[in-house]
């Protein structure tokens, strides 16, 4: 059976202060809360403007590629904060764009705040290209601090029906939604802001970041969040829902809003900070954009190298469904790969496999079994098992002694597909699954 692995993508350097100071070196360095859309044959990035060793602009960045690997620069949709926004707010920085098209416009929607407030405003752009000029329209929605949302991370998203809709919001909250007028890009006279996430004020309402997509095929609306800190324990959940507005609930139904829960208990948990063996890894990945790619699914984030975490990087990574329909993320970037017909003699050998255990949301490392032929799996217990189903899925029942009697086995089911080993810089199988209890499970062959 002849498999097809992704080509090698081009070397890169990490950290490299020789390009900090121009931008056209940049590539997929300096990427903050990154949006993604397709036009034409290339795919264009925004984000919040960052630089590492430096001051930002105040504008938004645009880059663009051509294979979601290799990325250009493109310039800034502003040379600085628009004034309307920088009065009500006194911000220097503009934070997390979102951009959609409408009939031959773009409408590119922006946030300005400051740290630690949510005296905030979101406003809007429109360009005729991704490459501008970008035109200000001014206020979308605005907040205080006596709102009860924070008018930050604007996300927009049209139903299955055609309605326009933003989900928006953070910390002071949760995540709200309002319809908006697809005429003018502003709110829809009179739509109001409804709730449709948030988390317990033992964390601080620690959510954020959200983007909605609809699976056509599953006929569900998925709602991506980013939970805690940004700088130390970033990590992202899903729900979803049959119906735009909500309500959005998780691999448990558990929904979305549910506050008496423990608050990692809420949310099923698809990536998080990791590292594979003795490599160095990658923490605080989140605050992603969600691409349709024909039949593709794929989720861009920034991440930060573990070496130095001052220094975040653009992620993408190949969305996989599971076969009750929840989104799973492969442990590894993209390059191109592809599902495909796979013969289970492939997966037998080392494997480094990781847990995204909800309630750990630093950086995990990985365990090291191996699949043997017949079925056994090497992980120290002895009892484990495994099988390989259909083209590409395997079924791992993993013993647990602590577990009671009748209970002692935790099942995992997972996808596999080749892909591109970006520590050890070869190809590679890995997989991504899920086990009964919603939680992420990831493998990467290394042998």
């Amino acid at each position: 059976m002849s498999v097809v692995y992704p080509k090698e993508p081009p070397r890169e350097t990490l950290y490299d202060h020789s390009v900090t100071s121009d931008e056209t070196k940049w590539g997929n360095l300096n990427f903050h809360d990154p949006s993604i859309i397709k036009d034409g044959e290339w795919y264009y990035t925004v984000t919040t403007d960052v630089k590492v060793g430096g001051t930002p602009k105040g504008g938004i960045p645009i880059r663009k590629s051509k294979d979601l690997i290799n990325w250009e620069w493109v310039g800034r949709v502003f040379s600085k904060v628009p004034e309307d926004a920088r009065k009500w707010t006194r911000a220097r920085t503009l934070w997390a764009p979102d951009v959609t098209k409408i009939g031959d416009t773009f409408y590119l929607y922006y946030a300005a705040s400051r740290f630690g407030t949510n005296q905030s405003f979101i406003g809007l752009a429109t360009s005729k290209s991704m490459e501008g000029p970008w035109e200000n329209r001014g206020e979308v929605i605005k907040s205080t601090s006596s709102s009860l949302w924070n008018a930050i991370d604007p996300n927009l998203i049209f139903d299955a029906d055609g309605n326009f809709y933003m989900a928006f919001g953070s910390f002071f909250g949760g995540i709200f939604m309002v319809e908006l007028d697809k005429t003018t890009g502003k709110l829809k006279d009179g739509s109001k802001p409804a709730m449709i996430a948030t988390r317990s004020n033992s964390v601080a309402t620690a959510i954020e970041g959200p983007y909605i997509i609809y699976n056509p095929d599953l006929k569900k609306y998925y709602l991506f969040v980013s939970y805690d800190s940004l700088s130390k324990d970033y990590n992202v959940r899903v729900g979803r829902s049959d119906k735009i507005t909500g309500p959005y609930v998780d691999y448990n139904g558990n929904e979305m809003t549910n506050t008496e829960l423990p608050p990692n208990d809420v949310g099923t948990k698809i990536l998080g900070g990791y590292r594979f063996g003795d490599k160095n890894g990658w923490v605080m990945p989140g605050h992603n954009s969600v691409l349709k790619d024909g039949n593709d699914y794929l989720i861009v984030h920034h991440a930060r190298g573990d070496k130095d975490t001052n220094w975040p990087y653009l992620h993408v990574r190949k969305i996989l469904w599971s076969e009750d329909g929840w989104p799973m993320v492969s442990p590894e970037r993209y390059t191109g790969e592809k599902e495909q017909k796979l013969s289970g003699k492939l997966l037998e050998g080392k494997w480094e496999t990781i847990v995204l255990d909800k309630n750990n949301n630093e950086q995990l490392s990985s365990k090291t079994i191996t699949l043997k032929s017949g079925g056994k799996i090497d992980d120290g217990s002895g009892k484990s098992k495994w099988e390989f189903k259909d083209d590409n899925t395997i079924i791992m029942k993993i013993y647990d002694p602590e577990k009671k009697s009748g209970a002692e086995y935790i099942e995992q089911t997972a996808k596999v597909i080749p892909a591109w080993d970006w520590e050890n810089w070869k190809t590679t199988l890995v997989f991504t699954g899920m086990n009964k209890s919603g939680v992420s499970v990831w493998g990467k062959k290394n042998e």
